[in-house]
């Protein structure tokens, strides 16, 4: 309360009237109405400038050598546009945010689900939480079919899909006190529609989890220095939750430099221990690791998000964002060339060696969360609705979280669009696909690099004929040379530090080969570039373990909405038995596919791993059918549109690659095609033990990836006829708006936080003094009201 000793701050007329208080007069919010001036006009202008001159360069000029500069120059003038105007128009149209209103976290606020969090601590979170594999995977992976389609997408997807997606998915899991998706659809559509979103997201999630899960085990397995470094965020992070809650309340700047400094320091300290005796204690294996990632996950979901996972992920964010924008000036610098053409041959033929399938539909498939995602749609119904401080933070935490996202595709897909082609295609190209591809050239007896070499003149890549060659330029005695075939292939690996990089796939490896080539160039020179490929594979793995753990907390919301309609307790996200039970089932469900995963390479999770891809785009299909029903409830059906186009353009495409999948008749692309081709060659008796054995695991695998491709796509459908029932129903009956929708009661708001991410404007810093006087002290130190 005031006191003799503070004064309050002076407002101007125009101040006072952008000032939004509550029924005591006290702050809640600011709606300031920036005037256009000529300086912001220019600004603008420039962007949009930028950005048509980046395009240009990328989709029309193009010609034989593209700068990847022009990457970042489309995608962060893309981005502003988009955010400054799209989704701001989004946010007035559909949102409608109202700071009077108490958001959940102001709410509830019981100290461990339900917790007001700074908005640049839960901005962190959200970032870390959404970004897992596929924004660095995927488009590696798709870098096959050229570097126009996955940049077009990427980007414009980014901007009409993913961020509209997390953003109203986020307002609206917020307006109906931090529900699950599933509980949502349950809400919005009745009992079946809810049933069917509620089975099928869960199973869907369950699979994408644990192939995060898998990436991150495969980069840390034998890697002590990632290990530790990894394993080194996880006191770090209790030091800054602890520090923020008891120590100095409210000084996020203060612990953000203690965190960040204690991050460097534990990734350069890696290194030294790695090489050093402890380093031998580090050295896990796959199941060891499985284990240890079981028990975090457990514990990661079940402890207050204040003390372990929200500092974490905002820790790790630190990294995250750090190494792409190390990246995007690593390339504004050297300047790398694309090696890759706009489109190759990969694109309209399913003989592409790294991923099979045309572009329509599988590169939207591949590329995945980098533009478009399904499981942002589960974090953003399920941590951080629980933890916004106010409606008016949603744009930039939603909106802008996924704008960062896309940013680490696009620089992920410039990476490895500037490797030479041979390299890029060696490391992709599984053993198998080398073999078949050298044909006659391959030899038993010649090294993997020899039969890569043999190989690559054989792919039909470039459009205009070129054949494709290795090609790698290094340092010897001090001075600088070209080598070509198999003797570049290994100079790649001993300037890495590998044994071998041939047929590293998964795209993991190729990103830190094709960041550690650009980044060299800038610090270090060739000397360097075993230190930043190893840095890069610690940096996928901090990644993505951010996504497993904070996606185990939102399964297990998911599955507590479930059982609470049968068990009313478990709908409490906060009750500790219904928590640690269910808990339990998430991290034992996803952990044995993990398990199955590394202790049988014929089986388990990389049974499912093709699955992985249409599952994720299939729940953001679910997602993006709740929502249009909302929308349509809410009474806006005039801006249907905006979570419509993208809902009818991820159907398309995934259902089509559904039933390519489920019914085409080549081997390469169709599961029941191949199983049948299979199961033919067991029939002739000519195999051997060991190719028996992978023959029978292929048919098993892909009899349980065909039949659950029928029943995702059988769910799928009945969810959007069902929902498309629903929203006949209510316009015909003239059932929508404000009465009809399942949002909460509004309750009124005694706090206030700033909306813009980082710098305060001088108005919001002078409501800030005031509500410092005014407030609520508890509210103020992470409490109680």
């Amino acid at each position: 309360m005031t006191t003799t000793s503070e004064r309050l701050p002076e407002y101007s007329d125009e101040e006072e009237r952008s000032v939004v208080r509550n029924s005591l007069g006290h702050p809640v919010g600011v709606t300031e109405h920036r005037r256009w001036t000529p300086v912001r006009i220019a600004v603008w202008i420039a962007i949009s400038l930028a950005g048509a001159l980046g395009w240009t360069m990328l989709a029309i000029v193009r010609g034989e050598r593209v700068n990847t500069v022009w990457f970042v120059v489309a995608a962060v003038a893309t981005y502003a546009i988009a955010y400054r105007f799209y989704a701001l128009y989004i946010q007035r149209r559909i949102m409608r945010p109202d700071d009077r209103r108490a958001t959940p976290a102001e709410r509830v606020n019981n100290g461990r689900d339900f917790d007001p969090t700074d908005r640049r601590v839960l901005y962190g979170h959200h970032f870390a939480a959404i970004a897992g594999a596929g924004p660095l995977v995927g488009p590696i992976l798709a870098a096959q079919m050229g570097y126009l389609p996955g940049t077009l997408w990427i980007i414009f997807g980014v901007v009409v899909a993913g961020g509209v997606q997390d953003m109203l998915v986020l307002f609206y899991s917020m307006r109906r006190g931090g529900r699950s998706l599933g509980q949502m659809a349950r809400d919005e559509m009745g009992r079946f529609g809810g049933t069917v979103a509620i089975v099928v997201v869960f199973v869907m999630l369950m699979i994408v989890l644990a192939v995060l899960a898998l990436v991150c085990v495969n980069a840390l397995a034998e890697s002590p220095w990632g290990v530790f470094s990894v394993g080194m965020t996880i006191p770090i992070a209790l030091l800054m939750g602890l520090y923020l809650r008891f120590v100095r309340p409210g000084k996020v700047m203060e612990i953000s430099i203690i965190g960040f400094v204690a991050l460097i320091a534990a990734i350069v300290g890696g290194r030294y221990v790695a090489e050093s005796s402890w380093g031998e204690f580090l050295h896990l294996t796959p199941t060891t690791l499985v284990v240890c990632m079981v028990i975090y996950g457990f514990f990661a979901a079940v402890l207050p998000v204040w003390l372990l996972l929200t500092p974490r992920d905002y820790l790790s964010t630190f990294m995250k964002v750090g190494t792409i924008v190390i990246l995007a000036i690593g390339i504004l610098v050297a300047r790398p060339i694309a090696q890759m053409p706009d489109f190759t041959e990969f694109a309209f033929n399913t003989a592409g060696p790294v991923f099979a399938g045309a572009l329509f539909p599988f590169l939207f498939i591949t590329i995945a969360c980098g533009a478009l995602s399904g499981m942002h749609a589960m974090v953003s119904s399920g941590t951080t609705p629980k933890m916004v401080q106010k409606e008016s933070q949603v744009r930039m935490i939603g909106y802008g979280g996924m704008l960062m996202e896309s940013f680490v595709a696009i620089m992920a897909l410039a990476a490895a669009v500037s490797l030479n082609q041979g390299v890029y295609f060696s490391m992709n190209m599984s053993a198998a696909s080398i073999q078949n591809t050298a044909g006659e050239s391959y030899s038993a007896d010649a090294s993997p690099e020899e039969n890569a070499a043999a190989a690559l003149p054989n792919l039909e890549v470039n459009r205009d004929g070129d054949e494709v060659e290795a090609v790698w330029e290094t340092e010897r005695d001090g001075e600088r040379v070209t080598l070509y075939g198999a003797e570049a292939l290994t100079a790649v690996a001993e300037d890495v530090g590998e044994p071998s990089i041939v047929s590293r796939t998964g795209g993991a490896p190729t990103l830190a080969v094709g960041m550690a080539n650009i980044l060299h160039k800038v610090v270090g020179g060739t000397g360097m570039m075993s230190f930043w490929y190893h840095f890069a594979i610690m940096f996928e793995a901090l990644f993505i373990l951010s996504a497993v753990d904070a996606v185990t907390r939102v399964a297990r919301f998911q599955l507590g909405d479930a059982i609470g309609n049968l068990v009313p307790k478990f709908r409490d996200p906060s009750w500790r038995v219904g928590g640690w039970l269910t808990t339990a089932v998430v991290v034992a469900s996803w952990g044995s596919l993990l398990l199955m995963g590394v202790t049988d390479p014929n089986g388990g999770i990389r049974m499912l791993f093709p699955l992985f891809g249409i599952a994720n785009q299939l729940i953001a299909a679910c997602a993006l059918t709740i929502v249009t029903v909302m929308v349509v409830k809410k009474g806006y059906l005039k801006w249907v549109w905006i979570p419509l186009v993208p809902l009818v353009w991820d159907t398309a495409t995934t259902f089509t690659a559904s039933f390519q999948k489920i019914f085409s008749s080549d081997v390469a692309l169709g599961y029941w095609a191949l199983h049948n081709a299979t199961k033919a060659k067991i029939a002739t008796g000519d195999l051997d033990e060991t190719a028996l054995a992978n023959a029978n695991a292929t048919v098993r695998n892909t009899a349980i990836q065909g039949t659950l491709s029928i029943l995702f796509i059988v769910l799928v459908a009945s969810l959007m006829v069902t929902a498309i029932m629903v929203v006949v129903k209510a316009v015909r009956t003239g059932r929508t708006g404000e009465e009809f929708s399942s949002e909460d009661e509004p309750v009124e708001s005694n706090f206030y936080a700033p909306e813009t991410l980082l710098v305060a404007t001088p108005l919001e810093k002078k409501v800030e003094a005031e509500y410092a006087i005014v407030g609520d002290p508890k509210l103020l130190a992470g409490g109680h009201h």
